[in-house]
């Protein structure tokens, strides 16, 4: 096999957040032929990038192993990977659309309402900086997103509130439950794109010691309802069947160590028409 099948160029930028007025951590990996060729190629975005590439920066001690997928699946077309960080300890805030009311949330605490200043950062800033300074194919079919439990939530969001732009989502474990309603309603007023192609993702063993403060009863069947939910309602409000794909996965829990199993087939069905 060609040596330079093993070799991705990562680029790292700090890029401004216009709502907090600091910078924010943007890594990009480069296809292997990048330099050899005049080619464009998609772009796959991940929420999290910190949990994207290597394991000993990564929350849980397990990255999502993208740099081994790509190595490791040729089939996979050529594409580029923009991993955005989080902002730590504000994340809560910059991943939900609109502020946590449900009845779990401890007395005397608030949280969420940034995820539109956060998806207006990732489209009118990070997505235009990566195609002026990469050979991208910029256009919605080209573009996709990935993200998982409240990253899967701004993933959600931003496919809808950007579907013009945004032609590919990766939802894992999702957790709309943190705001169900809102996310109901927001879907509600929308009719879809029928090119839009979303991998959906759930174990049958999600949750963990961070949800518990948020939900009451079976963490395990609240996951598994807001993704049943979700995609009834792509069906209901614009995708065909065929562009929507639901996986779920027995015994799979909520840790990038189960995201990482499942990203080269979300991977490759996003990219079924690249």
């Amino acid at each position: 096999m060609d040596p330079s099948y093993y070799y991705l160029e990562m680029k790292e930028h700090y890029l401004n957040v216009p709502y907090y007025g600091s910078k924010r951590r943007i890594r990009v990996l480069l296809p292997r032929d990048y330099h050899e060729s005049d080619d464009r190629y998609p772009v796959v975005y991940m929420h999290d990038g910190q949990n994207v590439f290597h394991s000993s920066e990564a929350f849980s001690g397990h990255s999502w192993k993208i740099i081994p997928t790509l190595k490791r699946n040729p089939d996979l077309p050529p594409m580029i990977i923009v991993a955005i960080d989080n902002s730590g300890t504000d994340r809560v805030d910059e991943y939900t659309p609109w502020s946590i009311t449900n009845d779990a949330v401890p007395e005397g605490t608030s949280s969420g309402g940034l995820g539109k200043d956060y998806a207006k950062f990732v489209m009118e800033n990070v997505k235009p900086f990566i195609d002026e300074h990469y050979r991208t194919k910029s256009q919605a079919k080209y573009t996709a997103m990935a993200g998982s439990s409240l990253g899967g939530n701004i993933t959600a969001f931003m496919g809808i509130e950007y579907k013009d732009e945004i032609g590919g989502l990766g939802v894992f474990s999702l957790a709309n439950w943190i705001t169900q309603p809102q996310f109901d309603r927001y879907i509600a007023r929308h009719e879809l794109k029928p090119h839009q192609r979303v991998y959906i993702q759930v174990g049958t063993k999600e949750g963990d010691a961070t949800d518990r403060p948020f939900m009451q009863g079976s963490m395990r069947q609240g996951y598994i309802d807001t993704t049943l939910k979700y995609h009834h309602d792509l069906l209901a409000y614009g995708l065909p069947l065929e562009n929507v794909s639901l996986n779920i996965i027995t015994g799979d829990t909520h840790t990038e160590s189960a995201w990482a199993r499942q990203i080269p087939e979300c991977l490759r069905f996003l990219s079924e028409e690249w």
